[in-house]
């Protein structure tokens, strides 16, 4: 699906080498992309197999000439990770894109700590290693053009999504996160909450089961402090959180009230 004539080739930092920047780096470089990239731990070997520029020092990456930084960290460590890059070395206006499951944090974090003549795309890969291991065709991805001055670039950025065959999304951060409590924050916890419920497969499980059996085993394989920084970072996610328990209540409230209701018929023929 993807070609290297598809966008223009550009320099990308990815800030945050771990599975996800791991993941789009992939991609990047088979579309003919030039990657660099740092990160807390140590992957210079890892790519200097990939083919992508590796550096332990902050300082030395930000001065590198880079088109696009892409800021792959966690939701919790984002501000550190930010607030401990020295900006100050950027060589010139840089395109800065966040992939973070939230976006109002992002946005509200790099609109006050980035140089007025940094540009900020926050975007939202709606998949990951797991959900798109054999292509990214199909799966949505979200974007809002905060600060945009350089359209070439955030234009010819985004394309890389295009071209595998995204389905793309352009919204506010206030649209997402709204979205994402109701849809993604709640996957998560019905996810979470049948792994405290340690649900395992029987030899008469329904199709509906094994569903719900795969949804344990996909959002357990994640990390808590991706969960927790859905719920920390995403105002909406109380709300729904709210939500959940009181309709568990209303549908727990109308089991007992059948049941009384049944257990009350039942004294009633036997008299």
């Amino acid at each position: 699906m993807s070609t290297s004539s598809s966008s223009q080739s550009l320099k990308i930092g990815i800030v945050g080498f771990g599975n996800f920047g791991q993941f789009l780096a992939k991609t990047m470089i088979k579309q003919g992309h030039t990657l660099t990239a740092t990160s807390r731990s140590d992957y210079s070997e890892l790519c200097l197999q990939m083919g992508i520029h590796f550096f332990r020092d902050v300082s030395a990456f930000l001065t590198a000439d880079i088109d696009v930084i892409v800021l792959c960290t966690s939701i919790l460590s984002l501000s550190e990770v930010v607030g401990s890059m020295p900006l100050t070395s950027l060589k010139r206006p840089t395109l800065f894109v966040d992939v973070l499951s939230v976006k109002e944090h992002p946005r509200e974090l790099l609109l006050r700590e980035l140089p007025e003549d940094s540009d900020i795309l926050c975007t939202h890969p709606m998949f990951g290693p797991q959900t798109a291991k054999n292509g990214w065709t199909d799966h949505t991805f979200m974007y809002d053009k905060v600060r945009i001055r350089d359209q070439a670039t955030c234009s010819n950025f985004i394309q890389i999504f295009a071209t595998e065959g995204c389905k793309m999304v352009q919204m506010s951060c206030e649209e997402h996160d709204r979205a994402a409590a109701k849809s993604q924050f709640i996957t998560h916890t019905i996810g979470r909450t049948l792994g405290e419920m340690d649900i395992q497969s029987t030899p008469i499980d329904t199709k509906g089961f094994e569903t719900l059996v795969k949804l344990k085993e996909t959002m357990m394989r994640n990390s808590f402090d991706l969960y927790s920084g859905l719920f920390v970072y995403n105002r909406f996610a109380r709300q729904e959180l709210e939500n959940l328990e009181h309709a568990l209540h209303k549908v727990k409230e109308t089991l007992m009230i059948q049941r009384t209701n049944g257990e009350q018929g039942h004294k009633r023929t036997e008299s």
